[in-house]
């Protein structure tokens, strides 16, 4: 598998389930609308009073999970922080690119976007036989 092939499958898809965990240790997951950068850095936007949000704060390793309805997924591990200054505006715009209606939510008290930069990928493809099932770095992909 390629970074290319990788990303081709990711950007087919607008929603991916985030997971994280509270200070206290409980898992909490949501659904959320994303956009994916050439390098891999993917980025939501959400309420800075959300739990994920403040899960993220107090621990930024997280897990996405993408594409679950085509016998195919991506999951991915990964750090995650809260954009700012170019960053911000870089991957805003990569963001509104695919969410359009996001740049309304500017207006909105306390929107933040956060951004996942991966640590480890595992692609599942079960609609072949045998299946296909490709892990590691994504960074390290050629």
């Amino acid at each position: 598998m390629t970074r290319e092939e990788l990303l081709q499958f990711v950007r087919r898809h607008r929603l991916l389930v985030q997971a994280s965990v509270s200070a206290s240790g409980a898992p909490q997951a949501a659904v959320v609308g994303f956009a994916v950068s050439d390098q891999l850095e993917f980025v939501f936007d959400t309420l800075d009073s959300t739990r994920k949000f403040q899960n993220i704060v107090q621990e930024s390793r997280v897990s996405l999970v993408i594409g679950w309805d085509e016998e195919i997924t991506v999951q991915i591990d990964g750090v995650a922080d809260v954009l700012r200054g170019a960053e911000q505006t870089r991957l805003r715009e990569c963001y509104f690119g695919v969410h359009p209606d996001g740049r309304e939510r500017l207006a909105w008290n306390g929107i933040e976007h956060i951004r996942v930069k991966p640590t480890w990928f595992r692609y599942s493809d079960f609609s072949v036989d045998p299946p296909r099932i490709v892990e590691g770095n994504p960074l390290a992909l050629p």
